[in-house]
């Protein structure tokens, strides 16, 4: 059966109706209409986001001796968050629009204008490219093409701006460049904007029996603070040695005003982040040492080298000295989905200070002690999961006028493996059928079905994602042999049932994507 691939790259909206029809996200609290930004994973979603979360930790903890895992509680002491500078500067610049009363996050708006200039280079460079063909040289057409380089000079030139007023925290001066670019609401059509003014990001809460003797608390904003909280106790009980590092996964909880593009961007996400603690000086050698080993593992997830790439941060936050995002293509927009930054000694030292205990290491190679500089990796779960999404999402054309929609994820990612039918219910198929699915469930998440043709089962299958499915017929009863088809492909072999186990290991070994 040929087949043609018609779509690749889908609107927002379709991969958001595919994940509730098919069981991976929904709404939260729905039947009472929803709460806004806030998600629910169904039985496919559940399963696919803690493959993907086991699928970092083994890449990040169990491949590599020097780094161990934790998992901190979500409150911590107030005390915490004044120390990491929360408390105090943890704010997005917000503007609103006074004639549709919506509000947005001035950076955004700028930093989408900037990405629409960017998405005319790249259109330019694509003409370009089906133009002259094999003889195209994209470096020489990026540095002569009037139109790139014009282009090119004013998004240079409003980032530079930008990245000016942000570290001068001149709010008049973002309102004004909004204003110059002549960035309008998209709701209203006007220009009609407040002042620019920052809004703490933190959710705070009450613990204490009796209210008059309640202390503030807040919802972790990030995860890493856990981690240099519990810096001596791993460095006390794990016996490592610097370098080493400590990960963790857990939940984050953000006060987003202009939460959106579904679960890119909701106040209760997940990080998967891990902190690794370096010799004072060589921190820029292991900063440059993970941007390439995060942007392999990315890699290893199945998305194609042009819908990734880094971007530097125009204004490092106030306890890096270097920043990079890893940003992937979403129908959207070039987003960021992991952040990687060498936050020298600022929070050890913060902590340090503050608790008045020494939170140091002690170099017996120097003879020295001295508090260890940290280079972060820091993935959003929930961000991954939807690039996940959008990159697998696939509509194809087959024979005649037939067509299938088809989620082409990692084998070992998805949330189902195997899928197991027999071909009618009856003749002793289904038993048979049933035998294989409590032999292999032990080893793969399986899923068996009756209903309904074999071409809407496999159908069902490609649409969650599910590799490989297995069919069960008479000829099984003969020879004990079963079909087993491909997804991607739809190749459908006949194989032994005594090598199922063995064949379909081989196919869905996470060890692949990291070799």
């Amino acid at each position: 059966m040929s087949k043609e691939t018609t779509t690749t790259q889908n609107d927002l909206q379709v991969i958001i109706s595919h994940c509730k029809e098919y069981g991976f996200i929904f709404p939260s609290s729905e039947i009472y209409d929803g709460l806004g930004a806030v998600y629910d994973y169904g039985p496919y979603g559940v399963e696919l986001k803690n493959n993907l979360q086991q699928y970092w930790w083994k890449a990040m903890v169990q491949l590599n001796e020097n780094i161990v895992g934790i998992d901190a509680a979500i409150f911590m002491h107030p005390k915490t968050w004044k120390a990491s500078g929360h408390v105090d500067a943890f704010n997005d610049p917000l503007i609103d629009n006074k004639d549709s009363k919506k509000r947005y996050r001035a950076d955004v708006l700028i930093e989408d204008y900037v990405a629409k200039i960017e998405e005319k280079i790249n259109k330019d460079v694509e003409k370009a490219e089906k133009k002259f063909g094999e003889t195209f040289d994209k470096a020489m057409f990026l540095q002569t093409n009037p139109n790139v380089l014009r282009n090119r000079e004013k998004a240079d030139g409003i980032n530079a701006r930008f990245k000016a007023a942000l570290e001068a925290g001149d709010l008049a001066e973002v309102r004004q460049i909004i204003v110059d670019l002549e960035i309008a609401c998209p709701i209203s059509g006007t220009r009609n904007w407040t002042e620019v003014r920052q809004f703490n990001l933190m959710f705070s809460t009450e613990v204490g029996s009796v209210a008059e003797e309640a202390s503030t608390i807040y919802l972790r904003p990030e995860t890493a603070q856990g981690i240099f909280v519990n810096f001596l106790n791993v460095l006390n009980t794990s016996r490592q040695r610097i370098p080493f590092g400590i990960a963790q996964v857990g939940k984050a909880f953000r006060n987003e005003i202009v939460a959106r593009q579904f679960i890119f961007r909701t106040r209760e996400f997940e990080q998967m982040e891990m902190q690794f603690f370096v010799r004072p000086g060589t921190e820029m050698e292991w900063y440059e040492k993970w941007k390439a080993d995060r942007m392999k593992w990315h890699r290893s997830l199945g998305f194609p080298q042009e819908k990734l790439n880094y971007k530097d941060h125009l204004k490092v936050a106030h306890y890096a000295n270097a920043a990079v995002d890893i940003e992937f293509a979403f129908p959207f927009g070039i987003k960021e989905i992991e952040g990687i930054h060498s936050r020298t000694d600022f929070d050890l030292t913060q902590h340090q200070n503050l608790s008045g205990k020494k939170l140091q290491y002690f170099d017996s190679e120097l003879n020295q002690s001295y508090v260890p500089y940290v280079i972060e990796t820091s993935i959003g779960l929930n961000r991954t999961f939807l690039a996940l999404m959008c990159n697998g999402y696939k509509k194809e054309k087959l024979d005649g006028d037939n067509e299938r929609v088809v989620l082409a994820l990692p084998p070992f990612l998805a949330p189902v493996q195997i899928g197991i039918f027999p071909l009618v219910n009856k003749d002793g198929l289904s038993e048979k059928a049933e035998e294989i699915y409590n032999e292999l469930k032990w080893d793969f998440k399986c899923f068996m079905e009756e209903k309904d043709s074999i071409g809407k089962r496999y159908r069902r299958m490609d649409a969650i994602g599910t590799p490989y499915c297995i069919t069960v017929d008479h000829q099984t009863l003969e020879d004990n042999t079963v079909t087993i088809r491909e997804r991607d492909t739809m190749k459908q072999d006949r194989i032994n049932i005594e090598q199922l186990k063995q064949i379909v290991a081989e196919r869905v070994d996470w060890k692949k994507g990291l070799r």
